[in-house]
């Protein structure tokens, strides 16, 4: 085990899928010579050559189109949209091609792309460098939309996701790159837990928190600060938007009775929106208040100096919290 910070496990998940498959290659604006706006890429050009590791135009739509063709020749293309307000350009290639082709040609040709995005605020950020677009993906069917919140999860997801045969939007929760954690550089990912499964971090018996990305550390906190008060929150991590492990969660809120969902994007139409009536139509007889949301504001992204006001905080998840105990 080595600790390390989410950014540097990313980096050695990339290295190794480069090393264990020539088909592997990166594509992206600055990923090759600078090593990525946040460094996820960095040095992966020295060592493997600018035929592998390509510094893209500042096209976005050209990055996935090219991808696409390269997939229909067999390769396995990682793409980075260097901020999640970027990647709207390609949005079109992303849903109209990366998502169907596999069922537009009766299965005779795979996608496998994997679409790194860093997404989400609290960087200090100016417009379209802080915005969570999973809800837009996960409507798409056809494609994968997963999150990791910690650098285990980083190294081994990444790696699941390249190895992937079906196309995977890989949402990176940019504040946490540098939050460090254990990582196990020799882990097996034959014997690793699938992508899609959500995880239980902390069993609880008062309440079910689930949450993904960069919320999961703030629920994780939430939590220790209502264990304070009596309060037993069972915090999931979900990991994946996209299928979404709804019977990790309703096996949680059968034994607890409530169910808190947390994320950083708008709450209309958003995931938690989904979870609520999927966990509302299999645990009906089960709940003792209504499924809860907590995330941003259905509003533009504010400026950097209001985004601590538009961000989900400890305050607020425990605000849900007390609501949902108070029915």
């Amino acid at each position: 085990m080595a600790v390390t910070t989410m950014a540097k496990a990313l980096n050695a998940a990339l290295r190794r899928a480069l090393e264990s498959d020539d088909r592997v290659l990166l594509m992206g604006e600055d990923i090759g010579k600078l090593g990525g706006v946040f460094r996820i890429t960095d040095g992966l050009q020295k060592d493997f050559g600018e035929s592998r590791v390509i510094d893209s135009p500042l096209a976005e739509s050209g990055i996935l189109g090219t991808a696409v063709g390269l997939a229909m020749r067999g390769f396995r293309p990682v793409v980075e949209i260097q901020f999640d307000g970027f990647v709207y350009p390609a949005f079109d290639q992303i849903v109209s091609q990366v998502a169907k082709h596999h069922a537009r040609s009766s299965g005779a040709t795979r996608m496998p792309i994997t679409i790194r995005i860093p997404y989400g605020g609290g960087i200090g950020a100016v417009e379209h460098h802080s915005e969570s677009p999973e809800a837009y993906f996960a409507h798409t069917a056809g494609l994968r939309v997963i999150s990791p919140s910690n650098p285990f999860d980083a190294f081994v997801m990444l790696q699941q996701a390249v190895a992937s045969d079906d196309p995977v939007v890989f949402l990176e929760p940019k504040r946490r790159y540098w939050d460090k954690g254990e990582v196990d550089v020799d882990a097996d990912l034959a014997s690793a837990m699938s992508p899609y499964r959500a995880r239980i971090l902390r069993d609880g018996t008062s309440a079910t928190v689930a949450c993904y990305g960069p919320m999961v550390r703030t629920c994780l906190e939430a939590a220790t600060a209502a264990e304070t008060d009596g309060v037993s929150l069972e915090v999931i991590d979900l990991r994946s938007v996209s299928p979404l492990d709804v019977p990790t969660v309703v096996a949680s809120v059968r034994r607890t009775g409530r169910l808190v969902v947390v994320h950083e994007a708008s709450v209309f139409l958003g995931v938690g929106a989904e979870l609520a009536a999927r966990v509302t139509e299999e645990c009906f007889y089960s709940l003792e208040a209504p499924v809860l949301r907590v995330g941003g504001y259905h509003t533009p992204y504010p400026p950097s100096k209001l985004e601590e006001d538009y961000l989900p905080d400890l305050d607020r998840v425990l605000d849900a919290v007390d609501r949902a105990l108070a029915f």
